[in-house]
């Protein structure tokens, strides 16, 4: 793990990411509930491209002490120039970049920006997904595991949890892929429970327009377990 940013304080209680933000108003809405990180999307493809809605300007006035910028396969400098210019907090790294991409990448960012790398989990052997684990392991400050898709997450669509009872974790986790009020009871057959759960497509009216409603419920759900 990396030295120039250490996970948050450690705790029981599980924290919450809600991803995919494209309004202001409903993101000052997440920052009185306490949510504890809020992620962009910065990938063009996605239907929560946050420069369709918002721009980087707008972006770095929000104040919170966790924005995570999501990427996938983006160049060097374009992560560092938009993380900062909108004044992100974390880095989360959603295609397929590897140990020497994020080695590269710690250099050129400020020493106190985390990264967090996506592990998109589909049919790969429990060998595969270590060796992919043990890989990036000294260069980063998170993991999260996600399901694989063709659209780089956002599917709604969980995978197999049992599979991270297989493998050696040795950073903090985020749990990604379809988490809702439904399937969270799920989590409890974790030997390693997650860091964070990150949440998305299960909380939405429609792409990047969050239900707060149902995001406060869960939220006070996964506290009080």
């Amino acid at each position: 793990m990396m030295e120039s940013q250490k996970p948050l304080a450690k705790s029981h209680q599980l924290k919450l990411k809600v991803c995919g933000l494209t309004q202001i108003e409903q993101i000052q809405e997440l920052i009185l509930m306490e949510t504890d990180f809020l992620g962009f999307i910065f990938y063009k493809k996605s239907p929560r491209y946050v420069l369709n809605h918002l721009t980087l300007e707008e972006i770095s006035r929000i104040r919170h002490q966790a924005k995570v910028g999501v990427f996938v396969n983006e160049s060097l400098e374009k992560i560092t120039e938009t993380a900062e210019t909108a004044k992100l907090d974390f880095i989360q790294l959603h295609g397929d970049e590897d140990e020497y991409f994020i080695a590269e990448l710690r250099k050129l960012i400020h020493p106190k920006t985390g990264i967090i790398k996506a592990i998109r989990v589909g049919d790969q052997s429990r060998d595969e997904l270590q060796e992919i684990i043990d890989s990036i392991l000294p260069t980063v400050n998170y993991l999260l595991f996600d399901t694989d898709s063709k659209a780089f997450g956002g599917t709604g669509k969980t995978f197999d949890w049992n599979v991270l009872n297989t493998i050696d974790i040795a950073l903090p986790y985020f749990l990604s892929g379809g988490i809702s009020d439904e399937n969270f009871d799920n989590i409890k057959t974790l030997h390693q429970q997650p860091f964070a759960l990150d949440i998305n497509s299960k909380f939405e009216i429609e792409p990047g327009s969050k239900d707060l409603e149902k995001i406060k419920k869960f939220k006070k759900e996964i506290r009080t377990k």
